[in-house]
């Protein structure tokens, strides 16, 4: 029993973490209408900004930098890319972020090279006791940390006349604009947000299980994918969901993964693919996406 609630817990841990990253998805499409393929690329730099700094300026500060390296840059994409489109198409701007994605990966790649580059975490190896369950430092703590951003979220797009904008420019640009919400900041302010969620949960991810950053590390960011689609494009409740689903999925079937073995090696892989396509076979909009009117 106390293995399957250790199971659990770790699978509600790693699902916050990859709500976090869904968020961020959500968020940048709600505010642009990108379907932001280099988030994964995002999610790198700012780990790898903190592996780098923090042995000069401690872990912390370092932390700082890196989530806030990776808004910046994620407002530059916005600025220098998105906003210069000819002709605001998704496709091509979901084109457009795979080639960012490729570009900001190699040079990433290049200078990590065969490296793991060691994160510095105060937490390191620790281990928690919660009655009897086990669970990494690394685990608890981010679930803690993802919670207390997602009730910040809450309060922002709630209660600050910022996030009442960009709610409103995520309805309908176009009355928004008449009514004197700039979009390009909103849009900008989208972009920053997305990105230094994305690197929250990068020094997560770099910390446990992985031993530090890696370039392998980006494609954490399409293990969020399934739960941001399942949730639905562009809801926000609807990508922590996913991600909480995909990560209770994700981790019982690696856990038990001996018992399922007839299912084959590396199914937990596949398992998060596997649930957003039943899913959407049921609700195409995801669980909590809106349904767009068709009038006739």
């Amino acid at each position: 029993m106390s293995y399957l609630l250790t199971q659990l817990a770790n699978g509600l841990s790693y699902g916050l973490v990859l709500g976090l990253i869904a968020v961020g998805f959500v968020i940048v499409f709600t505010a642009t209408g990108v379907l932001n393929f280099a988030h994964g690329s995002v999610l790198l730099t700012g780990a790898y900004l903190v592996a780098v700094l923090q042995p000069t300026i401690g872990f912390w500060a370092a932390a700082v930098a890196g989530v806030a390296g990776a808004a910046v840059l994620g407002v530059l994409v916005n600025a220098v890319l998105v906003r210069n489109l000819a002709e605001a198409n998704p496709g091509t701007a979901a084109i457009l972020m795979l080639g960012v994605d490729i570009l900001l990966l190699t040079e990433l790649t290049r200078r990590i090279g065969n490296r793991v580059l060691p994160l510095g975490a105060p937490w390191g190896a620790d281990v928690v006791a919660l009655g009897g369950v086990r669970l990494p430092a690394a685990r608890v703590i981010a679930a803690g940390v993802a919670i207390v951003l997602f009730v910040l979220l809450w309060f922002l797009f709630a209660r600050t006349r910022a996030g009442v904008a960009m709610r409103a420019a995520a309805a309908d640009g176009d009355t928004a604009a008449l009514m004197g919400i700039r979009l390009s900041r909103t849009g900008a302010a989208g972009w920053a947000l997305a990105g230094g969620l994305a690197a929250v949960a990068g020094i997560f991810l770099t910390s446990f299980p992985s031993p530090g950053v890696a370039p392998t590390v980006a494609l954490s960011a399409f293990a969020a994918i399934p739960a941001w689609v399942l949730g639905g494009f562009d809801s926000v409740p609807g990508a922590i969901v996913g991600g909480l689903v995909i990560g209770v999925a994700t981790s019982l079937t690696v856990g038990y993964e001996a018992q399922l073995h007839f299912l084959g090696n590396g199914i937990g892989e596949v398992v998060p693919y596997a649930v957003m396509i039943l899913v959407l076979l049921v609700r195409p909009s995801g669980l909590f996406g809106r349904k767009e009117a068709i009038r006739v």
